[in-house]
């Protein structure tokens, strides 16, 4: 059903229907690669709509899932041998469902599964810079000197990691526990640096992705997302293409 382009955009989370009015007068908005103009009607389902030549996406027409991944449990498709299971595995939904920021095998915690290819791209890509938050279990407590060493950064293959915030949020028996704020993903990253440091990890929970907090979620739980949390991810990407 066509509705009215700004309607489309305020519903797409591109800002109120004011400031869609705007971006359309100012030439940025196309419908079908012709440059649309104030007033006109689209389809969402049959139209393609662009801003600034991204194609816009409405928040309800995908899907988008909180999983707390247990350990043992793949972030991605995997091999085809079907024995490790999967985070898709766990998550009874249709459609190809993507995860957001992958755990290796023995971590666990928030990963963020949907179909929002663009969101998926925006969150991941290490130039955007969005932060994801650890609970980090070691072995010993670091002393204030190795906090600051890395937090500024150390060397992982040659090239110097970015900053990161890690402070102490807890002590037990079983060790002591570590928050761990980074804006970059490497390969097994948290676990080589602290190594490294000599602070081997016990246990590795992901609690954050950019505004996206893991919560009460208990392992193997899901949960779709609120329209809240969608258009605070969706506001988090928008802000980092501003910068």
């Amino acid at each position: 059903m066509e509705e009215r382009l700004q309607k489309i955009m305020a519903q797409a989370d591109l800002g109120s229907r004011r400031t869609c009015e705007e971006l359309i007068r100012q030439g940025r908005v196309s419908v079908n690669d012709r440059v649309a103009q104030l007033g006109q009607k689209a389809d969402p389902e049959r139209d393609r709509i662009t801003v600034d030549g991204r194609p816009i996406r409405l928040s309800g027409r995908c899907t988008y899932v909180a999983l707390y991944k247990p350990r043992g449990v793949l972030s991605d498709e995997g091999d085809d041998s079907g024995r490790v299971p999967t985070a898709r595995d766990m998550v009874p939904l249709p459609g190809h469902l993507f995860p957001v920021g992958r755990l290796d095998l023995w971590s666990e915690g928030l990963i963020l599964l949907t179909d929002d290819g663009d969101l998926t791209y925006r969150l991941t890509h290490p130039r955007f810079g969005h932060e994801k938050e650890y609970s980090v279990l070691v072995e010993s407590e670091p002393d204030t000197a190795t906090l600051r060493h890395w937090e500024r950064g150390v060397f992982l293959n040659g090239r110097r990691t970015a900053p990161a915030e890690v402070t102490v949020s807890g002590r037990g028996k079983e060790g002591i526990w570590l928050r761990v704020v980074l804006q970059e993903g490497r390969k097994r990253q948290i676990r080589r640096v602290a190594a490294m440091l000599g602070h081997p990890v016990r246990r590795l929970i992901r609690v954050r992705i950019g505004p996206l907090r893991l919560g009460n979620l208990r392992p193997g739980e899901w949960r779709r997302l609120t329209e809240a949390e969608v258009k605070a991810l969706r506001s988090a990407v928008r802000e980092s293409l501003e910068l």
